[in-house]
């Protein structure tokens, strides 16, 4: 017992649960040995020592195979979870002592491809598996106020804030769309920014809370604003009004017949920059540098 905590500790250890699952899957002492970079006869003592501190015969041998009985068996499949943790936190602790970061944090605009996001955290995770990544999807200012107020370590934004440098990641295509059988759809000719201004204009609102601002046209009278692209998205399917948004949303809508672009005289599309923007550019962490060349060779696919 623990005279700190009053608590019994384990009379057992992970390691020699590791021993035994290693001689398991070998087959013989002696494999296991050279697997676990250890002499035979200690492999062969710390089996011998977890048994005697079990009480029961986890191993018998079957004419040159070690092989579990039973009662090893049963016990063995619950110590392989520990196992398995133990391991993932001894790899943490070696990436936290090469420089790793323990966690990354990124702002990330909503705008971007989440397909092209998606695939870059896959292959950041493979290359840092030990490093967690925590996403806070951010419109318009939303990114200035992470990187100002130290939130983050990253982020992907339509700007780069004073007093930071960013690198351009991608150009994002935004288009002007309703439904089919929305008014100004109907009108079959070219519309003008007029016409626009007697319909219910969808806007995403800014979701910074220091300086907010807008994007693009904000010339109708009635403008209704919405949290994020996909509630727009929904809205402009259900006929409830107009609005921009980035091609790579709507492509697959557009070439269904679902929405149809507006046939606008001028200002149908735009084109809006995006930039990766570290916090310090000056110390940029192992982890952060992986994910931005995880994020750049995604959009580079894309293109």
């Amino acid at each position: 017992m623990d005279e700190l905590t009053g608590r019994t500790l384990p009379r057992t250890t992970l390691e020699q649960w590791r021993i035994l699952d290693a001689v398991v899957k070998a087959g013989s002492f002696a494999l296991a040995a050279d697997q676990l970079s250890r002499s035979q006869s200690s492999v062969s003592y710390g089996i011998a020592r977890l048994q005697e501190q079990v009480g029961v015969q986890l191993l018998e041998i079957q004419g040159r195979k070690a092989v579990l009985t039973q009662e090893g068996k049963a016990l063995l499949q619950i110590a392989q979870p520990l196992i398995a943790d133990l391991l993932q936190l001894e790899a943490k602790a070696a990436a936290f002592k090469n420089g790793w970061e323990s966690e990354l944090k990124i702002a990330l605009d909503s705008i971007f491809p989440s397909r092209s996001f998606f695939s870059a955290l896959y292959k950041f995770r493979e290359a840092c598996p030990s490093t967690a990544v925590i996403v806070s999807e951010v419109i318009l200012s939303g990114a200035d106020d992470a990187l100002i107020g130290g939130e983050v370590h990253m982020a992907v934004s339509d700007r780069v804030p004073p007093g930071f440098v960013g690198d351009k990641l991608c150009d994002i295509e935004f288009v002007a769309i309703a439904h089919p059988d929305h008014p100004l759809n109907r009108l079959g000719r070219f519309l003008t920014f007029d016409d626009l201004t007697r319909h219910t204009h969808l806007i995403v609102k800014d979701s910074g809370r220091v300086e907010q601002r807008s994007s693009g046209w904000d010339g109708a009278r009635e403008k209704w604003k919405v949290s994020s692209l996909f509630s727009s998205l929904e809205a402009i399917r259900n006929q409830i009004g107009f609005s921009w948004l980035p091609l790579h949303m709507v492509a697959q809508d557009l070439e269904a017949g679902r929405l149809k672009a507006l046939p606008l005289l001028a200002g149908a599309r735009r084109t809006s920059a995006l930039y990766l923007i570290h916090a310090d550019a000056e110390i940029v962490g192992k982890a952060a540098a992986k994910l931005a060349e995880c994020l750049k060779e995604s959009v580079a696919l894309r293109n």
